[in-house]
């Protein structure tokens, strides 16, 4: 088995966190950081060596890219899985990276599925069947759906959700205003039951705040 000697270990100029790795005098490859630490000049290598060295440093770089993609939202296990499939990674080296994300717990579909549910509830409110379909597209197993969504007041998403809405809605007609309100919240899952509750409760605050507006605009004849 040929054996090749480690002569020189150099930092890159432009990318400091690789190493480049110089052979019998020659530039060979260039490693992470993290993986080129284990090496030392004089240390001798096979063509075996050099292959594992470069498979931990595909998975090194994977679990960089992966980082930077958990720091604009978490993800699911799923969404990960897909996003480093998307970067040739083979099936092999993507379990490898989603071991060290589980253990670090930077990827866990339970708190996955309850940040979802509370961004959504915050900023997007959605009804039970709507989370429901986003969870189990995102990869979520149904226990965890079902124990994220447990809690959702769906009234009181319903009501955030259509407060949003309603007021271009002021100048319909009752059967219109039904139609367009009601199919609004159907449409981001509320349940008909709440989604007709909550559109005759804007239906009736919109009524009695004309016949306050036309109380005021009569004229005073006393």
């Amino acid at each position: 088995m040929n054996q090749h000697r480690i002569t020189a270990l150099k930092r890159q100029a432009k990318r400091r966190d690789r190493v480049s790795v110089f052979v019998d005098g020659k530039y060979a490859f260039s490693l992470q950081e993290m993986v080129a630490a284990r090496l030392t000049i004089g240390q001798e290598l096979t063509e075996e060596d050099v292959h594992h060295l470069q498979e931990l440093d595909t998975i090194e770089q994977a679990y960089d890219r992966a980082l930077r993609y958990l720091s604009y939202r978490p993800r699911s296990e799923e969404e990960m899985a897909r996003y480093l499939e998307g970067k040739g990674l083979a099936p092999e080296q993507i379990e490898s990276v989603l071991n060290r994300l589980r253990c670090a717990n930077l990827v866990n579909d339970q708190e996955f599925a309850r940040f979802w549910v509370e961004n959504r509830e915050a900023f997007r409110p959605r009804g039970r069947l709507a989370l429901r379909a986003e969870l189990q597209q995102k990869g979520i197993d149904r226990r965890a759906v079902e124990a994220a969504i447990s809690a959702v007041d769906e009234e009181a998403g319903a009501i955030k959700a259509a407060e949003r809405y309603v007021r271009r809605l002021a100048d319909l007609d009752r059967q219109r205003f039904f139609q367009r309100l009601l199919g609004f919240l159907q449409r981001r899952g509320f349940g008909y039951e709440v989604s007709w509750r909550v559109t005759e409760r804007f239906w009736q605050q919109i009524q009695a705040e004309e016949r306050g507006s036309d109380k005021r605009a009569l004229p005073d004849n006393t």
